[in-house]
């Protein structure tokens, strides 16, 4: 079902092709309509398709829902806001990138305990957010675009990797501090080649 800020989002983008004399005053009212920045924090777990395909498919999604049950809590008690919960995968939303990264330390810490492997991307910048007025629905921009393709295709099991943008906002929230990411390595996805920065185990 739309939500009332999806409806109203899709009836700009309408005016905006249908109209592209005005396309910079109507983008200028999405961005003020819809646009926040946030840390995003995008979870792949690992060994689906192999639990699937050994003990079925009932038994995959309930161990899903039992990765979910951990993951969740997790996410709200360092202020995020899970807003997509999609096959093994988990999408949230966080007020800064050392809060992310928090929430996903405890995350392989608590799946860990189980026997649960997950890989995480974390991205940070200014995003189209879709709320049903309670809670987020819906995430568009390229940090989520990017943190998908880190936690998704490029993390391994048990890593977490961070765009460029979110190193450089952690940066400006721990401005004294050593940062606990490795130097960056350049990867290629989708034709485009990133600088991605790996979480460093705790010390």
């Amino acid at each position: 079902m739309s939500t009332d800020t999806e409806v109203e989002l899709e009836r700009l983008l309408q005016a905006r092709n249908q109209y592209p004399d005005r396309a910079a005053d109507i983008d200028a009212q999405i961005r003020a309509r819809f646009m926040e920045t946030h840390a995003i924090l995008v979870l792949d777990s690992s060994g689906f398709s192999r639990l699937s395909q050994e003990q079925g498919i009932i038994a995959a999604l309930a161990e899903i829902e039992r990765m979910r049950g951990i993951v969740a809590p997790i996410v709200e008690a360092h202020q995020g806001s899970p807003f997509k919960l999609e096959a093994d995968n988990v999408y949230a939303v966080f007020p800064s990138v050392e809060r992310a990264i928090a929430a996903s330390r405890e995350m392989m810490r608590q799946l860990a305990l189980i026997n649960k492997h997950v890989s995480i991307g974390i991205g940070y910048g200014d995003l189209i957010m879709i709320s049903d007025g309670s809670c987020y629905q819906d995430v568009y921009g390229e940090e989520m675009n990017l943190a998908s393709k880190l936690g998704e295709d490029l993390a391994e099991t048990d890593e977490v990797l961070l765009t460029e943008a979110a190193v450089h906002q952690l940066c400006t929230e721990r401005p004294r501090e050593h940062l606990p990411v490795s130097p960056p390595t350049a990867m290629t996805i989708s034709n485009l080649t990133l600088q991605v920065y790996r979480l460093t185990p705790n010390p």
